[in-house]
This record gives structure tokens, sequence and C-alpha cells, in this order.
């Protein structure tokens, strides 16, 4: 933290009962030079990964689906969400904790997989950084049903279906998952379901 036109005055603990939300009191200098004190909230829930998985020759991609209650108290009638795999990193590094994931996810053992960028996804509140991957996968890398860890409370729906739907349930409204629509997006940007790909 090294920007001189801001000075934390307080960091209040909020809560910590699932995470870490605290209030953050600070002195900011704007363009104009004068100083004034303002406050906000920050949610620190860790950083994650997220990964497409998909497969050229059948031009397929393997997503999830699942229950998520922040959508379901803003309106979404079920409260599932279609998703591309994703997880906390905890203590692992981004590579490492995705590949986990995608096992206890989708069943998928993969091995090669490729870092495309990185975003913050709700800069306004949350600190979460997101690594995005995209990694092909094939029959044999299956190595069991997927579902989530079960210590998690997770349970989790494979949906394999071809690159063209998933595309089309972006513009239906079927997929309302912000991670999940960069994803197929920079796919289809960099053709990566065509022999002539540019990842």
């Amino acid at each position: 933290m090294n920007n001189p036109n801001v000075k934390i005055i307080e960091e209040k603990l909020l809560s910590d009962n699932w995470y870490t939300l605290k209030k953050i009191t600070f002195d900011y200098r704007n363009p104009s030079g004068n100083w004034a004190q303002q406050s906000r909230e920050s949610y620190d829930r860790g950083n994650g990964a997220t990964i497409l998985l998909y497969n050229r020759e059948n031009q397929t991609v393997v997503l999830t689906q699942q229950f998520r209650m922040p959508t379901y108290v803003n309106g979404n009638s079920t409260g599932m969400l279609i998703e591309t795999c994703a997880g906390l990193l905890d203590k692992d590094n981004a590579e490492d904790c995705i590949r986990r994931e995608t096992e206890e996810e989708t069943g998928y053992r993969i091995t090669d997989v490729k870092k495309v960028f990185e975003s913050y996804m709700s800069p306004g509140s949350v600190t979460e950084i997101l690594y995005f991957f995209v990694a092909e996968y094939h029959k044999d890398m299956k190595v069991n049903d997927g579902g989530g860890a079960e210590h998690e409370q997770e349970n989790i729906e494979v949906l394999e279906m071809s690159f063209e739907e998933a595309l089309k349930m972006i513009g239906t409204g079927e997929i309302k998952d912000g991670k999940t629509i960069m994803l197929l997006q920079y796919a289809q940007l960099k053709n990566l379901l065509t022999k002539a790909s540019i990842v």
C-alpha cells in the first residue's frame, strides 16, 4: 500500500463469522489536493480461481450448476446458477487450486492448464482477485463423478453442453454468472474451440 493520496485511519472488524468484514476509515486526497475522510466496508474472503473446460473435437464445454443463496435473495427464483468450475485458493497457488477444484467439482483430472487473465470481480466491496484458466478435457481424464467436496456440503451438478448452446444461454439469461460469461466470451474471441485457436 503505497498510494500517497490515501491514509488509513482505522480498521474496525465488523464480522469474522464466515470470512472477514471490516469498516475502513481513511483520508483521501482528491485531484484538487483537498483531503476528505471516507469510510468503506471491505469483505475479505480470499482470492479464487476459475476454469473453462473445453473439448475442441466435440465442441463442448463443462460447466456446473449449484444453489447460490445470494442470488436467491436477489431475484433468482430457484437460486440455481450455472457457472464455470471455481474455488478459493486457501493456501494453494492458483494453478494447484484450480486443478484440485476441477477434480472435486467436475470429476476431471487435468494437468495442462493455462492462465489467461485475472480480475477483481466486485472491487467496490470485495477484496477478491479471481484467476481465470482454460484447459482441454477428454473422456479419459474422468476419474470420478464430481459434485464437490462432501465436507463442504457442496451439491454440484456437472453439465456438459455444446459451446454454441452455452453462448446462447448468455443471451437468454440462463447463464448470468460473471466469471462464466467472461470465460465463454474469451473462448469465442480467441476461437478456442477451433483448430486455429489463438489462446
